[in-house]
């Protein structure tokens, strides 16, 4: 019988506590009159692997965040902090990063080192790890990090044991927050040479949390690292938690009734097919749930948007009525987004109002950046000036969506109508689409795009002329020399201020072309049971456990 399966009667529960005090060292030590140690989440995406090279999903980053460091992190406002890097400096051409790491950071114990006790982290270990990202060997997802940046590996130099450089073809201002991402997390090259791909279920890092048993699909328990570095601001060693034990429920609305018997701590994002059952359509807990758990939300740096194909050198496009601007921006004011989001997001999110930056980023400013409001008479007035008065004559446009998106791209459709403008839906898989997209093989389609890092340059590289297909993620073929000047000036602007100044008149640049119709700035949605405190409330929707109270 399944660990799942024996979690639907007593006895299953039994057992599964009893599983967890057999693999929790001295469950009978276990202090359990400040904290229950035991901190249980549902993965309902599955987990691909717990190799930092290949952390390419929302789960895999979460969990790999608990497993491992990096060279520097970010805080819940999104600043870029210290980690295994106590400080480091950049060189006035802005090409040479140097780190000074610390001293007292040791990998979780394994036996494959020295009497299996986990050695101290020195330089020479971020200089294997990022080797390991851009080598095609590993063929690791997150080569992209340092792939266009460096000439090879010998940009990465252990100059001494507590001091690493790395050093760029040229100057790229967002480098130290790309620096953030759970690939550049640092692994020891005894451990990984020994499993090589097996790696993926053998973690060995120095973050808060050790690795203790993963059985793929059913469940996934780390243990509290008790050699971890870090502190809490009063000197109290973290993590405060003795484990964290994660099932993988893919059904939503299942993994919510367990939340709701208690049987999950943390709930992440609530499907819409229940939405009306939790939330009114002001985004309040229902009187139904109303003081049975805590609703964490804010904003969350993923825009969800229509993306419209502009580079008339393609064959599909030059018949598109999409070639055309005044189409483009008619199609953007003709959708009412405040009313999208209160009844079919019950006002999770917010309107797309600005650019492409979503709101919650660094550097956001509603009052500098211009997008599109609500406004039909606009959008008709635009639709006679192309050459369709109300719509007569035009072409009938395929937009393509995915299920998940299937009632929203419906909504979109009834106020295209309304404005003169037909559109055909076409459904097709999550994998098709990207795939399709990303061959620009579609003329109208539905995206979102979740940063990978804390910069609005994350943004804006889907509109750089040099990104695109198959160079990099401009998946609508735009092109404009002013946006290319101002992103590759970008690169050398090292005051944050300056750059954000750039980056909002990247995005006035996009939005007066309109390749993209910005639906909304999503939201983050968590929920906690009660009893839980110190949650992160960072606009990543980055899951960290090191600061979590079980009272």
């Amino acid at each position: 019988m399944s660990i799942l399966a024996l979690m639907n009667n007593r006895l299953g529960c039994l057992y599964i506590l009893f599983l967890l005090c057999a693999i929790l060292p001295s469950c009978n030590t276990v202090d359990t009159t400040n904290y229950q140690t035991v901190f249980n989440i549902n993965l309902d995406e599955g987990l691909t692997s717990l190799d930092p090279a290949f952390c390419r999903n929302h789960n895999t980053i979460w969990m790999d965040n608990q497993i491992y460091n990096g060279l520097v992190q970010i805080d819940d406002s999104l600043k870029t902090t210290p980690c295994i890097a106590k400080t480091w400096e950049i060189s006035a051409d802005g090409q040479v990063y140097t780190f000074h790491l610390r001293n007292d950071v040791s990998f979780q114990d394994d036996p494959h080192f020295k009497n299996g006790v986990g050695r101290k982290v020195i330089a020479a270990d971020f200089a294997y790890s990022f080797s390991r990202l851009i080598d095609p060997k590993v063929a690791s997802s997150g080569s992209w990090i340092f792939s266009d940046k460096i000439t090879g590996k010998e940009a990465f130099r252990a100059l001494d044991d507590s001091t690493f450089q790395i050093t760029l073809k040229q100057p790229f201002a967002p480098f130290i927050s790309m620096l953030t991402a759970q690939y550049c997390s640092v692994v020891p090259h005894e451990v990984v040479d020994f499993y090589g791909k097996d790696f993926r279920s053998h973690p060995v890092g120095t973050g808060p949390f050790k690795f203790r048993y993963w059985k793929e699909g059913e469940v996934l328990v780390l243990l509290k690292n008790e050699k971890y570095w870090e502190k809490d601001n009063k000197g109290q060693q973290l993590p405060y938690l003795n484990a964290v034990r994660a099932t993988f429920i893919d059904d939503k609305q299942t993994s919510f009734m367990e939340f709701i018997k208690k049987n999950l701590d943390f709930f992440n994002d609530i499907d819409g097919s229940y939405r009306d059952d939790i939330l009114t359509k002001s985004g309040q807990v229902t009187r139904k749930y109303r003081g049975q758990f805590i609703l964490s939300t804010g904003p969350y740096l993923n825009t969800t948007y229509l993306g419209m194909l502009v580079d008339t050198t393609l064959p599909i496009v030059k018949q598109s009525p999409l070639r055309i601007l005044k189409i483009r921006q008619a199609i953007n004011y003709a959708i009412d987004k405040q009313k999208l989001i209160k009844y079919l997001r019950n006002s999770l999110g917010t309107p797309g109002y600005q650019g492409f930056v979503p709101k919650g980023m660094p550097g956001f400013n509603e009052a500098d950046v211009k997008g599109y409001t609500y406004n039909p008479a606009k959008s008709r007035q635009l639709l006679a000036e192309a050459g369709y008065p109300d719509g007569k004559n035009m072409p009938i446009i395929t937009l393509t969506t995915t299920v998940a998106y299937h009632n929203l791209v419906e909504y979109i459709q009834g106020e295209l109508e309304r404005a003169g403008i037909k559109t055909k839906i076409e459904v097709t898989q999550g994998a098709s689409l990207r795939e399709l997209v990303a061959k620009n093989g579609i003329n109208f389609f539905n995206g979102t795009w979740i940063a990978d890092y804390p910069d609005g340059e994350n943004y804006l590289s889907l509109f750089y002329s040099k990104n695109k297909i198959p160079f990099g993620p401009n998946y609508t073929g735009f092109n404009n020399p002013a946006f290319d000047k101002l992103f590759e000036q970008a690169y050398n602007v090292k005051s944050d201020e300056e750059r954000y100044a750039l980056y909002r008149k990247m995005d006035n640049i996009i939005m007066a072309n309109a390749p993209v119709v910005v639906l909304y700035y999503d939201k983050r949605v968590n929920l906690y049971q009660n009893n839980i405190t110190g949650y992160s409330l960072n606009a990543q929707n980055l899951l960290t456990l090191k600061h979590i109270k079980k009272l």
